[in-house]
């Protein structure tokens, strides 16, 4: 009987040992996160990357649920008084990753930090709807305490407005809106958001950061919602490339992409039908034209030509194939209560539509004798590059213009797209902060620090301040929409279309919200389940 028994205690003693081991394991999500991140330093980030990595580091008074709903944040409740111009936010107790309290003076500090021109911010325009934050942003006012936003006590912060902004809330979801470590950024400068200084808010900290590699992030105990949180550690991968990134998915290295490459989708149609998952998703891919420079500087028929040239159907149907919308106009479909712009010459048919742009090629001093050599420039992406080189074919074959290729990598071409002093042609994309057309329009507004095309009208600037002091919703939008035809007809931009997610996701990740338009994917609501 001994010698039947002993088998049996083994049997159960293994099985005690592998339930502990599950029961102790750490529960992690990988996560594709295309390009290396430029910087996550919540006032001066910028791109998607970026974005996803501080919606976890940090929290605003605002937050997203799963599917990209408002929810509280650090502000448990708020008033909004009958003028629609003062924000009361009420903080309920939180507290910074390294355990001391996070109060009312850190989001002023963090707000004005934003708009000081010496921080750098690209997104200090996002604040403009607060009393004064335009006049520090351009350098009109030197003081940026004299910012409209007030700590009344360690619980209880006011903001004042311009005018009424009925998106304001939306807008304090993002990143240039969160708090900053007083204390850490003074003491530590620019290297503040190094592993070893860094300070935040949000339900996970950052643990490890190997550029190119790899950044961890671990759950920090310090969260007042740490309870909801379930994942123990987030791993970012910078997942440039999107077939490795599809490699890595296959080979389970990772548990979700950043994104899939467009000539794969079939396939994982096929193959994946499970674990695809393409939704609707609110922004715009587009080409810029930089008019501070030639060939585009006062030269609207050559855009206008340009423009016309691009076959986005083709472009959709063909190159990208997962569900995208041709766009003509830079605000996508889907904006709460507003209609967007179509052009004319949206309706029609290829031919007529080749036909005009020919003639505005020829008027604009171009043709057979005379090419058009233009360079192109995006940052480096395999969809990217097959995007760029069926527009540069359609340019070459409707017009013969000679387009000049060139890449770079993420880091590289912000800054050159920024500076404006080498760009021609360059590709760019546009995501809603908020869901409002304002969103997109700001983007083209004269001093925006994102006006990569370098599009200056103040007929434009003045429809957008309009639109920020009117009360009726319906008037607003009208406003809204005769600036955004202002904006399409000047052709600053070649939009090409409006953009739907699409990556791959592991069965066993769980909390991933099927439908979110503004993508938004905070790993706060999201777990591993084997």
């Amino acid at each position: 009987m001994k010698s039947q028994k002993k088998p049996l205690i083994i049997l159960l003693t293994a099985a005690i040992s592998i339930a502990a081991q599950a029961a102790n394991a750490e529960s992690i999500l990988r996560r594709g996160n295309g390009s290396e991140p430029h910087s996550i330093d919540p006032q001066t980030a910028q791109g998607v990357p970026e974005s996803n990595i501080l919606r976890d580091l940090f929290e605003g008074l605002i937050g997203e649920d799963a599917s990209g709903n408002l929810v509280p944040g650090v502000a448990e409740k708020w008033e909004i008084s009958s003028d629609g111009k003062t924000y009361t936010f009420h903080l309920r107790d939180a507290k910074w990753s390294d355990g001391s309290p996070l109060t009312a003076h850190d989001f002023v500090y963090g707000w004005q930090r934003a708009v000081d021109p010496a921080t750098g911010s690209h997104y200090s325009f996002l604040l403009y709807p607060i009393k004064n934050a335009k006049k520090i942003a351009e350098g009109e006012l030197k003081d940026a305490t004299q910012l409209g936003v007030k700590a009344t006590d360690d619980h209880t912060l006011v903001a004042e407005l311009e005018g009424p902004t009925p998106y304001f809330l939306g807008l304090v979801t993002h990143a240039t809106a969160y708090p900053a470590p007083k204390a850490a950024v003074e003491k530590h400068g620019k290297k503040w958001t190094r592993p070893e200084n860094i300070v935040s808010n949000g339900p996970f900290k950052l643990d490890s950061w190997q550029p190119n590699a790899q950044l961890v992030a671990v759950k920090s105990d310090q969260y007042w919602d740490k309870d909801a949180v379930k994942l123990d550690k987030v791993i970012y991968y910078p997942t440039e490339n999107q077939t490795s990134d599809m490699n890595r998915y296959r080979a389970g290295e990772v548990d979700m992409t950043y994104e899939i490459p467009n000539d794969q989708i079939k396939m994982l149609r096929e193959n994946f039908k499970d674990e695809l998952k393409i939704s609707s998703y609110l922004g715009t891919y587009y080409y810029g034209f930089n008019v501070t420079r030639p060939p585009f500087k006062d030269n609207l028929k050559l855009r206008e030509a340009l423009t016309l040239a691009i076959d986005r159907d083709v472009i959709t149907d063909k190159v990208t194939g997962a569900g995208e919308k041709p766009a003509y106009s830079f605000v996508p479909p889907g904006i709460n209560g507003y209609d967007h712009y179509t052009p004319e010459y949206a309706s029609l048919d290829k031919a007529a539509r080749i036909e005009k742009a020919k003639k505005l090629y020829e008027e604009a001093g171009y043709g057979k004798d005379k090419p058009l050599k233009v360079d192109l420039l995006y940052n480096t992406s395999e969809n990217h590059k097959k995007i760029a080189v069926a527009v540069a074919a359609m340019w070459k074959q409707n017009l013969g213009v000679q387009t000049n290729l060139t890449n770079q990598e993420w880091k590289v071409f912000l800054n050159t797209r920024t500076e404006k002093k080498q760009t021609e042609a360059f590709r760019a994309g546009w995501i809603g902060d908020y869901n409002d057309a304002y969103s997109f329009l700001e983007l083209f507004q004269s001093k925006s620090g994102l006006n990569d095309s370098g599009y200056v009208n103040e007929k434009f600037d003045a429809l957008l301040a309009q639109a920020g002091q009117e009360q009726d919703m319906g008037k607003r939008a009208a406003i809204l929409k005769d600036a955004e035809k202002m904006l399409t007809d000047d052709y600053p931009v070649a939009p090409v279309y409006s953009y739907v997610t699409k990556r791959l996701v592991k069965p066993y990740v769980k909390g991933y919200a099927e439908e979110n338009v503004m993508d938004h994917r905070s790993s706060k609501y999201m777990w591993i389940e084997k």
